[in-house]
C-alpha cells in the first residue's frame, strides 16, 4: 500500500487552526502583551516624541492601560476570570476607537468633534503611526484584545 503524503494546508487553514487550538493563559497571555504594548506605544508616541493627546486618545488611553495591568495581574494570579472585565473594558474602548475613526476619516461631520480649538486635533496628520491612522491601530487592539480575552474564558478539553 502506498504512503500517501498529507495535503499541505493553505495559509489561512493554518490561522484558522492556530486560532482553534489557541487556549486559556495563552491567550490572556497574548492579549496582555497586545495590551501593554500599546500603553507603551501611547507613552513613547506622547512622552518621547512630545505629541500630546487629543480628547479622543485620552478616553481610549482610560481603556488600555487598565488593560495592561488587569491581564497582567490576570496572569500572574493564574485567573483567567478577569478576561470578562478585559471583555468589557476592551469594548468601551473600541467605541472610543470608532467613534475617533470615523472623525479621522471624515465620516462625522466637523461640529460634533470633541476636541478643542486650542488643544490637539482629531484629525490632523499627527495621528499616524507608520501611514496608518492612530485610531485603526487602536480599534484593532481592542478588537484584539476583546477576541483573545473570550478565547481565553474556554475551557481546555480534557
Amino acid at each position: 500500500m502506498a504512503r500517501q503524503r498529507p495535503k499541505s494546508r493553505r495559509v489561512s487553514d493554518r490561522g484558522l487552526l492556530l486560532m482553534a487550538e489557541l487556549r486559556g493563559e495563552a491567550a490572556l497571555f497574548l492579549a496582555w502583551g497586545l495590551a501593554l504594548a500599546a500603553s507603551l506605544t501611547v507613552l513613547f508616541i506622547g512622552e518621547v516624541l512630545g505629541q500630546a493627546p487629543c480628547t479622543l486618545c485620552w478616553f481610549q488611553r482610560a481603556f488600555m492601560f487598565p488593560l495592561a495591568v488587569l491581564l497582567g495581574l490576570g496572569l500572574w494570579w493564574q485567573d483567567r476570570s478577569v478576561a470578562r472585565y478585559a471583555i468589557a473594558l476592551a469594548g468601551l474602548g473600541a467605541v472610543f476607537a470608532l467613534w475617533h475613526l470615523a472623525l479621522f476619516v471624515r465620516l462625522v461631520p466637523e461640529q460634533v468633534q470633541p476636541c478643542t480649538a486650542t488643544g490637539p486635533s482629531c484629525t490632523d496628520q499627527n495621528q499616524l503611526l507608520f501611514g496608518v491612522p492612530i485610531p485603526a491601530l487602536s480599534l484593532l487592539s481592542f478588537g484584539l484584545i476583546a477576541a483573545l480575552s473570550a478565547i481565553s474564558r474556554k475551557e481546555t478539553p480534557a
